[in-house]
C-alpha cells in the first residue's frame, strides 16, 4: 500500500523516517468471541464491531503499510477486507484459549513478514472500539524509538499492543500475566496515559463503559444506537 497515494494535501513529507509498520489483528469471529459480556444480548454483534472499528482506524493510520487480520470466520473476514485488510484463514488446530490465539497471531506473523519483509511488525488486540487514527501516530512515533515495545493494558497486567521494529524477533505471549512475559522478552513498556484508547481493550461491561467515555468508533456506536 502506498501511502503517498492516501494524502494529497503533502502530509507525506512531514514522515520522511518513519518507519512501514504491518500489524496483525487477531479476531476470534464466533459465538464464543467476548464471553464475558454474556450478559449482554447483542455480545456477539459487539465483538465484530470492535474489530471493525479496531481495523478501520489501523487502515486509516498514515503509519501502517498494511493490516493483517487473523481469523477463522469468513462472515467476519469478508467485512474486513472492504476495509482494506488482508485476510489470513487460521488454521485449526488442537491448541485451545490463549495457545491458540499466539499461535493465530504467530500466523499472521509469518504471513506479513513473507508480503513485506522490511516493514516493521505490530500485533494489536482487535477489541478497541475507541481507537482512532491520530492515536496510532502518536503510537507508532514512540515504538519506532525501541527495537522491541509495548502497550499495557488499562489494569496494568495485559497487552493490548506489541511492536517490533524490522529485524527484530517478535514472540507472542498474550494471556494472563503477558505483561511480565513480554516485559521480559525485551519490550519496552511505552508511557500512554490511562485515558489513551490503545489501553482500553473491552472485555466486559465495565471496559465498554469505560471505552464509551473515550469515545466509540462508528460500528460499535451505531449497534448500541449512539450518535
Amino acid at each position: 500500500m502506498d501511502h503517498t497515494q492516501r494524502v494529497d494535501d503533502g502530509t507525506a513529507s512531514l514522515h520522511p523516517a518513519t518507519p512501514r509498520w504491518v500489524v496483525i489483528v487477531p479476531v476470534k469471529g464466533n459465538q464464543g468471541a467476548k464471553s464475558r459480556l454474556r450478559d449482554l444480548p447483542e455480545r456477539t454483534a459487539l465483538a465484530e464491531a470492535f474489530a471493525l472499528d479496531t481495523v478501520a482506524a489501523l487502515v486509516a493510520a498514515f503509519a501502517v503499510e498494511q493490516v493483517f487480520v487473523v481469523t477463522g470466520s469468513a462472515h467476519l473476514g469478508t467485512l474486513l477486507a472492504g476495509l482494506g485488510a488482508v485476510i489470513v484463514f487460521e488454521v485449526p488446530g488442537p491448541k485451545l484459549g490463549h495457545a491458540r490465539l499466539n499461535a493465530a497471531i504467530a500466523q499472521g506473523i509469518t504471513a506479513a513478514r513473507i508480503a513485506c519483509p522490511d516493514a516493521s511488525v505490530a500485533v494489536m488486540t482487535g477489541d478497541l472500539p475507541a481507537l482512532r487514527p491520530t492515536d496510532l501516530e502518536s503510537v507508532f512515533g514512540l515504538a519506532a524509538g525501541y527495537a522491541r515495545s509495548m502497550v499495557a493494558d488499562a489494569d496494568g497486567g495485559g497487552t493490548t499492543t506489541l511492536f517490533a521494529r524490522a529485524g527484530a524477533a517478535l514472540t507472542p505471549q498474550f494471556g494472563v500475566g503477558s505483561r511480565a512475559a513480554h516485559a521480559a522478552a525485551g519490550h519496552v513498556v511505552l508511557d500512554l496515559p490511562l485515558t489513551s484508547p490503545l489501553r482500553r481493550d473491552v472485555d466486559t461491561a465495565a471496559d465498554l463503559d469505560a471505552a464509551r467515555v473515550l469515545g466509540l468508533g462508528p460500528h460499535t456506536s451505531t449497534l448500541l444506537g449512539q450518535s
